[in-house]
């Protein structure tokens, strides 16, 4: 079996991404300039002095638009996406961390078949995530996930994901699944559907609270 890691998402009504990448080229390419002309500017002061100054050309390449670039994106994917400013600019919301998750499984009727409690763990950057749903009889993860803004209920999560009994399970068998669940404007409650095909044929409901 492949291991679980971080994937991309989509997020519909979010900044383009590759418009984003753009900015970040114009951006490293400008910054890389004036730091390149204030490290000459500095040796050729220095010289007026009668310092011996050179530039290695390790520290030229260190100031280089390719290198501005990969600190920025790096530093954008990592934390920046976060900071209020940018967030509003980029329309992510931060979904991350742990939740508490209360299910239902519902029979074709509608009335509950079984309730059941698991933890959510939720791993995101700006261009990569990960969903981690634990019960005490199996875990699953996401394969693909995109994020979408509801401008009445707040946003809306749809993932796509791989359900595997743990060690000793009776009766259960590997399965894939998607869920749909509302995430609310303040980011601390969900609630929503999911569905389950082949090796597990169940639906229900879930409800999601954010772990402070």
């Amino acid at each position: 079996m492949i291991t679980p890691q971080e994937h991309e998402y989509s997020v519909m009504g979010g900044a383009n991404r590759a418009k984003v990448g753009r900015l970040l080229s114009f951006a490293a390419s400008a910054i890389s300039g004036a730091l390149v002309f204030m490290l000459l500017a500095a040796v050729d002061l220095a010289k007026e002095f009668g310092w011996n100054a050179n530039v290695p050309p390790t520290l030229m390449s260190l100031l280089g638009a390719g290198a501005v670039f990969g600190f920025l994106y790096w530093l954008l994917n990592k934390w920046a996406w976060k900071w209020p400013g940018i967030s509003f600019v980029l329309n992510v919301p931060d979904i991350s961390g742990n939740w508490d998750c209360v299910g239902k499984t519902l029979d074709s009727e509608g009335p509950t078949k079984y309730d059941w409690q698991a933890e959510v763990t939720i791993v995101q950057s700006w261009d990569r995530l990960r969903i981690r749903l634990s019960t005490q009889t199996s875990g699953s993860s996401s394969i693909s996930a995109a994020l979408a803004h509801d401008s009445v209920d707040g946003f809306v999560l749809l993932y796509h994901y791989r359900n595997d009994p743990k060690v000793g399970a009776v009766g259960l068998a590997s399965h894939t699944g998607c869920s749909v669940m509302t995430i609310a404007k303040d980011l601390q409650s969900a609630s929503g559907d999911y569905f389950n095909g082949r090796g597990r044929m169940s639906f229900g409901t879930m409800n999601w609270t954010k772990r402070n």
